[in-house]
């Protein structure tokens, strides 16, 4: 059995598809298992082959990879999805979070941090600094007055509301322990269960969630 991390890379161009396999398969724990051109040709990989990691582009022939990304997240036991792009425009992240992606990378960025990101998302860590989604969902969420308690947020704790909060805030595990005066394993045991009532899988969506329901306001 390997232990390496399952890429499938998606994007219309041949070059950046085979410049992303050469850079990622110089990693011993990393190897692509597939490509795709297009949105449907990553669905449709992504069926066949169910790798651990998806480098999606958004801008593809027949599906766009935001699209892919919707279609894939829905199931069970989804791979983990890199939104890649050329455009450094904030509504473009805002929207693959929104569709399910864990995060974001422009193509340029260094190869370096092309494979932290891939290693990052294997492990189910978020690949967007928790402080930088938060200024990308207050620019972007629809300012939202909620009348009491968000219905979303009802199954949580006040404690669990205390977590998500700081989480919107952008806060570490760490910060958040030194903030409520607790030990960081109760924190992350709260997260773990803010996630879980939520049906998020990751402290990115958990902040949208937040964002979104009016339960944290811009500013």
């Amino acid at each position: 059995m390997s232990d390496k991390i399952r890429v499938l890379v998606a994007d219309d161009q041949t070059l950046v598809r085979t410049g992303f396999r050469v850079i990622l398969e110089a990693e011993g724990d990393i190897e692509v298992v597939a490509e795709a051109d297009t949105g449907t040709a990553a669905v449709r990989q992504a069926q066949l082959v169910r790798p651990d990691v998806i480098l999606m582009d958004i801008r593809m022939p027949e599906l766009d990879g935001l699209a892919a990304t919707e279609q894939i997240r829905r199931w069970p036991d989804a791979p983990t999805i890199i939104v890649l792009t050329t455009f450094d425009q904030n509504e473009y992240v805002y929207r693959a979070l929104r569709a399910g992606a864990a995060g974001f990378l422009l193509k340029d960025s260094p190869s370096s941090r092309l494979i932290a990101a891939v290693r990052a998302a294997a492990t189910g860590d978020s690949l967007i600094d928790p402080a930088i989604t938060r200024r990308l969902v207050e620019r972007f969420a629809e300012p939202v007055q909620p009348a009491g308690l968000p219905a979303e947020l009802a199954a949580l704790t006040e404690r669990e509301l205390d977590v998500l909060r700081l989480i919107a805030r952008g806060l570490s595990n760490a910060e958040i322990a030194a903030e409520l005066i607790v030990a960081e394993t109760t924190v992350k045991t709260h997260v773990a269960r803010v996630l879980t009532k939520l049906g998020v899988r990751d402290r990115v969506q958990a902040v949208v969630v937040a964002y979104e329901t009016g339960f944290v306001v811009r500013g």
